[in-house]
């Protein structure tokens, strides 16, 4: 299949990422892009690693371990984005080499006994729900400083940041409440003496606003990679990136 398409979406998504920041009075150099190759085959994330990407965000375990056999030659560090179950903690201990929606103790603990076992150790940035949406997963912000202090005894678990996502809507003010609340959860949280400096959060669809609120990685899928494969495709939809 021709995947030419990839390389000017990069090319564009990345402009556009330097122009928010620049809009924003900011380095460019100090927001990441994490491609979302969620519902893609491994043929079509071969082909981004061409273009030098080599961080993939997945939603859902199962397409980690689909994709890291067939593509174990390409040196690829997959994080997990998505609500992640307990009894998926062996995969992603074995897998990623990231967790973005660490949002309760006992997840914590899942991954920190498995980890254990593989004598590894992964980054992790808290989920914080920032949204009214009862669809949303996510850390309550109020139990946020409870939570970043029981996490220093979980030693192969290295907390970096905090994730979120937007509410869904058209109103830009809403969204961009929601990524200065977990700018600000996670300033308090400094002063507080947690080294936590990422904040990932934007999306396909919001990422100049989180940009402009403090981001320093949004997470594309879309605008990367295109409109998702249709329910009967090797991968199901997902919503959101």
């Amino acid at each position: 299949m021709d995947h030419s398409h990839l390389a000017a979406n990069w090319a564009d998504i990345r402009h556009r990422v330097d122009a928010a920041c620049r809009a924003a009075g900011r380095d460019p150099a100090e927001v990441a892009i994490l491609p979302v190759s969620k519902t893609f085959d491994p043929e079509v994330v071969r082909a981004a690693v061409a273009l030098g990407l080599h961080r993939f965000g997945e939603n859902k375990v199962q397409e980690i371990r689909d994709k890291s056999g067939p593509l174990a030659d390409c040196g690829i560090a997959w994080v997990m984005i998505g609500h992640l179950q307990t009894n998926k903690a062996k995969d992603v201990a074995r897998l990623a080499s990231e967790v973005q929606s660490l949002d309760r103790t006992e997840l914590a603990e899942a991954l920190h006994r498995r980890l254990q076992l593989e004598g590894r150790s992964i980054d992790v940035l808290v989920q914080v729900k920032t949204s009214r949406e009862e669809s949303k997963y996510g850390l309550p912000p109020a139990e946020l400083p409870t939570f970043l202090d029981r996490l220093r005894q979980y030693d192969t678990l290295r907390v970096r940041g905090l994730m979120t996502l937007a509410i869904h809507t058209d109103d830009p003010v809403e969204v961009r409440a929601c990524f200065r609340q977990l700018r600000e959860l996670r300033d308090a949280a400094i002063a507080r003496g947690h080294d936590i400096p990422r904040l990932s959060m934007g999306m396909s669809g919001d990422f100049p606003l989180a940009i402009a609120e403090g981001a320093t990685e949004v997470r594309i899928g879309t605008a990367i990679f295109g409109r998702r494969p249709t329910s009967d495709s090797f991968y199901w939809p997902e919503t959101g990136h």
